[in-house]
């Protein structure tokens, strides 16, 4: 079919995505607010604008990405030369998670059209009216034989992966993303899984204390605490805890007020489901600052819980809502035993102005990407690889490298006529020495 390798109708195809998306910026905004009260000003930082650039960037450099691509050859094949070709996996599928639910079906979508994919798309079903919109813009901009959006529940997503795929691309939490990898595994289709963890995030002594305070606070509260890449707890040292917990404190009503409830700026809980289960991490719990709910609409406060205990529910798992837990350690060693007890963390944050100390736990931890002296930000450049590591997450996405993740790259020797050199070539008596002398030399 022409689209699979027809650039010009994958260009002509996100262009047409673009101006569709453009046109309706303003209903998909108006959907994340109806689905959890997402502020306007998040909907546009986090979803609709990252989509617009994503897509403007992809059409600019998707002829430089699509073309064959040089490969400095072997000596081994002298006379030849090498070349990596990039070619679609064929029949793609995509489930999108309700968290950021416009932006990531959409970010993989265009990266899978741009290498000439066929794709479905599965948005979720617990933002029902961002679904809806996704559905109309994909129904409005390709034909059905492209791409085509398909909603529904639990049981849609199975009969869909009860299919059989060339790739399939899932955001989402540990335990479906091993539902997905077992379905996958049935026919030995790829996988990217990007999922989450306990994401912790270092503050030690050198720490700008009051710039480190409203840099994780708008981390950690950022749709709620909805999001992958959150700290999902701090561990700060002693000797500033009660400093750095008062400036917590302080960007927290900065933020969003006395009465987080009634700012405009403050989203909700996606669903009862969840709004239960933030509650019950809170049970029993020392309150430092928030804990105020109400189940009209899903709220939950920004709160802060003082030194729970590790074998707590809220250490447990992946808290994925607004409850930052503040831990304290004394000396550097005891990080470890903290941090190494849970599965390797999607991100990992440190503030300090300490740089060997930086560079230490850089290097004696394993996650999928972080910052230094910042939450989040280092989502937001498209020319470093975003994904997991282990339990976080199979696969790495962004800029090219999404290109290139739906791409298969398929090397090519084109091999010369002029020269022909026998060695290789049976009866192989007496040549031994030579090949082993010829193959340490290109060594």
């Amino acid at each position: 079919m022409i689209f699979k390798t027809d650039i010009n109708y994958r260009k002509q195809s996100l262009l047409k995505l673009l101006v569709t998306v453009q046109e309706h910026e303003a209903e998909i905004i108006k959907a994340l607010y109806d689905d959890f009260k997402k502020p306007a000003f998040e909907a546009v930082f986090t979803e609709t604008e990252y989509i617009i650039t994503e897509l403007k960037q992809t059409l600019k450099n998707i002829n430089k990405w699509a073309k064959p691509e040089w490969v400095l050859p072997s000596l081994l094949n002298f006379p030849s030369t090498d070349y990596l070709y990039k070619e679609p996996f064929g029949k793609v599928l995509i489930i999108a998670p309700w968290n950021y639910p416009y932006q990531l079906a959409f970010s993989p979508l265009i990266a899978a059209i741009a290498a000439g994919n066929q794709v479905v798309v599965k948005p979720s079903e617990l933002t029902p009216n961002t679904s809806k919109i996704i559905a109309k813009i994909i129904g409005k901009t390709f034909d059905k034989n492209h791409v085509e959006c398909v909603e529904g529940g639990t049981e849609v997503a199975q009969t869909l992966l009860a299919q059989r795929w060339d790739y399939i691309f899932f955001t989402g939490s540990v335990a479906v993303g091993k539902i997905v990898a077992r379905a996958a595994a049935e026919n030995l289709t790829p996988v990217t899984l990007e999922l989450g963890g306990k994401n912790p995030c270092i503050v030690d002594e050198t720490a700008n204390l009051k710039l480190a305070a409203k840099r994780i606070i708008w981390g950690k509260f950022l749709n709620a605490g909805q999001t992958c890449i959150a700290p999902d707890y701090l561990l700060v040292h002693q000797n500033i805890k009660t400093k750095l917990v008062g400036f917590l404190k302080e960007e927290i009503i900065l933020a969003y007020g006395e009465n987080p409830e009634i700012s405009p700026d403050y989203p909700r809980i996606i669903n009862e489901k969840n709004w239960s289960r933030q509650l019950a991490l809170l049970e029993n719990e020392t309150i430092l600052l928030g804990g105020q709910s109400n189940a009209e609409d899903f709220y939950l406060s920004p709160t802060l819980l003082d030194e729970p205990s590790l074998d707590r529910l809220v250490m447990q798992e992946e808290i994925f809502g607004p409850i930052l837990p503040v831990l304290s350690y004394e000396r550097e060693a005891d990080l470890e035993p903290i941090i190494s007890r849970y599965e390797k963390p999607l991100s990992l944050y440190i503030f300090t102005e300490n740089k060997t100390f930086a560079q230490k736990v850089i290097a004696k931890y394993a996650f999928g990407g972080g910052c230094i002296n910042d939450t989040l930000i280092h989502f937001a450049n498209k020319r470093l690889p975003f994904g997991g590591v282990g339990h976080s997450g199979i696969g790495a996405y962004h800029g090219k490298r999404s290109f290139d993740l739906f791409s298969h790259h398929k090397a090519v020797v084109k091999k010369a006529n002029w020269l022909d050199i026998p060695t290789r070539y049976a009866p192989y008596q007496g040549k031994l020495n030579s090949i082993k002398k010829l193959l340490k030399w290109f060594s």
